[in-house]
């Protein structure tokens, strides 16, 4: 089994996981309330989709 010649610096192993976090969601505007929503999904708040009431609120 391999074992590496020297030990990884934190600086190193800190430049490695800089891309190792959390992505904040795509949040849109909603045309009809202006509510912020998930994009292509159903606005919780007044249950249109792409100006069309899916569920009822």
């Amino acid at each position: 089994m391999a074992v590496p010649f020297r030990r990884t610096s934190k600086t190193v192993k800190r430049k490695r996981r800089t891309h190792f976090k959390l992505q904040v969601p795509g949040m849109v505007e909603c045309p009809s309330c202006g509510e912020q929503k998930l994009s292509h999904r159903v606005c919780p708040a007044c249950g249109t989709y792409k100006g069309k009431e899916v569920v009822n609120k």
